[in-house]
């Protein structure tokens, strides 16, 4: 297609964006880059200005911004809801970092009710729609056929680790990193291990180094474990040793009807069911 049939067909604000002084039947690259500057910016704002006129032929899907521990779980909840919905998934505090700079989310389901109170400081969610919905607990992991523990010492942890890492999540923006290094201060392990971790963007990251052998040894979710069958836990981190694990559910600030109608479904005991299922304790269990 030419630059003419492609202007042609563009609605008439854009086109008067393309064809107006100083780039009317110019080369652009005989202009200095203050004027490309300048057309982008126009070419921006008209394109906004046109499509937001031009009636949608659908509802969009409801964009979801989730804890990359639930990746699994929420495939078969958006399956069961019936409606389009696109996930974004990763590390809570980079979401919610996201979500604080305008991103354009829904709906938010993260993994340390610290980061949903900071967007609730920052304006970016309706305070009023927020819920705790599930609850999860910490595992040791190693690859398939390692033996259970009776107790995670240093001398284990040394036996384990054969001079290599331990694979965990960021501790100081991932949740679930933030809660494993919270066990390993509690039970006097931190100091010796602190050196010796392969901190990664995310649990599932950590949970695909031990998958693939990577590092012989990582701290996730037991949902995580459940979800990967080239792993398996071997040691059961006691709760009361770490904060209480819980994943916040809110709508942001710009959140669509549809994305209302998936928050009551996400509450549902339909989806309830389904989160238990993936090993999730869900609302009536944790209260």
């Amino acid at each position: 297609m030419d630059a003419g049939a492609l202007v042609s067909g563009l609605p008439a604000v854009v086109c008067l964006a393309v064809t107006s002084p100083p780039f009317q039947g110019s080369c652009l690259s005989a202009y200095p880059d203050r004027y490309l500057n300048v057309m982008i910016r126009r070419l921006t704002l008209c394109l906004c200005l046109s499509f937001s006129a031009v009636p949608a032929a659908a509802e969009r899907p409801v964009t979801v911004f989730a804890a990359a521990s639930l990746s699994t779980v929420l495939t078969d909840i958006i399956n069961a809801w019936g409606g389009a919905a696109s996930v974004s998934y990763g590390g809570s505090g980079l979401l919610a970092r996201q979500v604080a700079l305008a991103a354009p989310a829904d709906l938010v389901l993260l993994a340390n009710p610290i980061w949903m109170d900071w967007l609730e400081h920052k304006g970016a969610i309706l305070p009023a729609t927020r819920r705790d919905l599930l609850a999860n607990r910490l595992v040791v992991i190693a690859a398939v056929g390692a033996q259970r523990l009776q107790a995670l010492t240093p001398d284990v942890i040394d036996h384990l680790l054969v001079g290599g890492r331990l694979a965990i999540g960021q501790t100081d923006s991932v949740p679930g990193g933030q809660y494993a290094k919270a066990y390993l201060q509690n039970a006097g392990l931190w100091l010796g291990l602190k050196d010796r971790l392969a901190e990664t963007e995310n649990v599932r990251v950590a949970l695909s180094y031990v998958a693939r052998r990577e590092t012989a040894l990582g701290i996730v979710y037991a949902t995580d474990a459940m979800a990967e069958p080239r792993v398996v836990s071997i040691f059961d981190i006691p709760k009361a040793r770490h904060p209480p694990i819980r994943y916040a559910l809110v709508l942001t600030a710009a959140a669509s009807q549809n994305a209302k109608d998936f928050w009551m479904f996400l509450q549902s005991t339909a989806a309830a069911k389904i989160f238990a299922e993936h090993g999730f304790d869900t609302l009536e269990t944790v209260n």
